[in-house]
């Protein structure tokens, strides 16, 4: 399995049995879903998936049932499904988006395990109930704090934990973030720049 970081929430998944491509957003590079046999999107918001781009690709693209989103085709999924997408098994958990402010609405927001080892949470902190190899982790957002995300990236107890939402925090903040991980967790936790990527 190949995985790709690309800004902020995206990340491009890849192996022998094809390509899969989770939260492509207004803020991540167009190459992103060069190549993609689909296309998972965890929430509505704008900076985890960009309806203009995705409306022209011309593959499946699955979202939580109950996204409010127009002019864009999509295959509804449902928290507990178990799908295929990419040639990988899929499964979608959690359900809602992480408490954001007092009465601030939030969102349907789905996580999605992919082929029993890599799990993208979406803006959640949703703990499945199975052991990951690889957390996603989101690691700075306008609803969290840097302490719920080292948390969080302790409770899962995955191998690896890769940093991703952290396109709202300049290079002094992200050093800091990778600072403090790396102190409470170690080695499990690495961050990628746009364009690299991890092979396991």
């Amino acid at each position: 399995m190949k995985i790709t970081k690309y800004t902020h929430s995206c990340v491009k998944i890849e192996h022998p049995g094809g390509v899969l491509v989770i939260d492509p957003g207004v803020w991540s590079e167009p190459r992103a879903v060069d190549g993609a046999d689909a296309v998972l999107v965890t929430h509505e918001h704008s900076d985890h998936i960009d309806v203009r781009r995705l409306s022209t690709l011309g593959i499946p693209v699955y979202m939580p049932a109950g996204a409010r989103v127009q002019d864009l085709e999509v295959v509804p999924v449902h928290p507990g499904e178990v799908f295929t997408a990419g040639g990988m098994e899929i499964e979608a958990v959690g359900g809602r988006h992480a408490p954001t402010y007092a009465t601030r609405p939030d969102c349907v927001n789905v996580g999605y395990i992919v082929d029993h080892r890599c799990y993208h949470p979406g803006d959640s902190l949703h703990v499945p109930q199975r052991d990951v190899d690889i957390l996603l982790t989101p690691v700075h957002g306008s609803w969290m704090k840097t302490a719920e995300a080292i948390d969080y990236a302790k409770y899962t107890r995955s191998r690896h934990v890769v940093a991703i939402h952290e396109g709202q925090i300049n290079q002094r903040g992200l050093s800091s973030v990778d600072e403090w991980f790396t102190q409470e967790i170690g080695n499990r936790y690495q961050r990628l720049e746009p364009g690299e990527f991890l092979s396991l």
